[in-house]
């Protein structure tokens, strides 16, 4: 069964940090560019971060950058988020999202986790 599983997600007071996992299986790992997704109470998606999938390069959202640092094992098979300098605005759903482009003929092939929750608050 292809799976992305979520976790570490939680209650953290402003300036904290939190490291979030992100288990993936039934698929080959290391080919798919993996990133997180967060959304807001009450608002819509909004990407996070992007790792390719040898893990050489990582790109983020001007919101989280100098703060959040993605990174990956593809070993173990497990995406991570490391967050600092926590704000309130911070404060989602955190998605795991994997895609791969396959060729010949053309298909973009995503899979998305569950979520997990972060709170930012005081």
């Amino acid at each position: 069964e292809v799976q992305l599983v979520e976790s570490g997600g939680g209650l953290v007071q402003p300036g904290g940090s939190l490291r979030l996992s992100c288990a993936a299986s039934g698929f080959t790992f290391s080919s798919y560019a993996m990133s997180w997704v967060r959304q807001a109470p009450g608002k819509g998606l909004e990407w996070v971060s992007t790792i390719i999938g040898g893990g050489g390069s990582t790109s983020y959202a001007d919101s989280v950058k100098g703060r959040f640092t993605m990174s990956r094992d593809n070993a173990k098979n497990t995406l991570y988020m490391q967050m600092n300098s926590l704000k309130p605005e911070d404060t989602a759903v955190y998605y795991c999202n994997g895609g791969r482009v396959l060729t010949n003929p053309y298909r973009y092939l995503e899979i998305w986790g569950q979520g997990t929750l972060v709170t930012v608050s005081s």
